[in-house]
């Protein structure tokens, strides 16, 4: 719970979390945005941003992921590309190759695909 407070006090630093998706929500398309993002629901596509994405915990999406930071809690099954940094939290699940600059995986994260670490940026 503490590292969960922890999280959300550096999203906040960085501008708070402007949009949800919420749990009942099924989005399909190409997401692009600037502000952080948490999707808490299904969403299928492509996301694009400089900014943060958080996948909240029960979210499903399927997508290719080109972002500044990415934070999951939820599943991922697609590629993933995190300039700055890519963080699993322990209930978060990948199934795909991830590129990021910093990666931080928590106890409890099932991952299957390819890490390539890159410069950040």
């Amino acid at each position: 719970m503490a590292r969960k407070k922890e999280l959300l006090r550096s999203i906040t630093e960085e501008g708070g979390v402007v949009t949800v998706l919420g749990r009942e929500t099924a989005f399909q398309g190409v997401l692009e945005f600037d502000r952080p993002l948490q999707i808490n629901g299904h969403f299928e596509g492509e996301i694009k941003t400089d900014g943060v994405l958080m996948i909240g915990e029960g979210a499903i999406v399927k997508a290719r992921i080109e972002a500044g930071t990415v934070i999951v809690g939820g599943e991922i099954t697609g590629n993933v590309t995190a300039r700055t940094r890519l963080e699993m939290l322990p209930s978060g699940k990948v199934y795909g190759n991830i590129k990021t600059a910093k990666l931080q995986i928590a106890d409890g994260v099932v991952f299957d695909g390819n890490c390539e670490m890159i410069q950040p940026g």
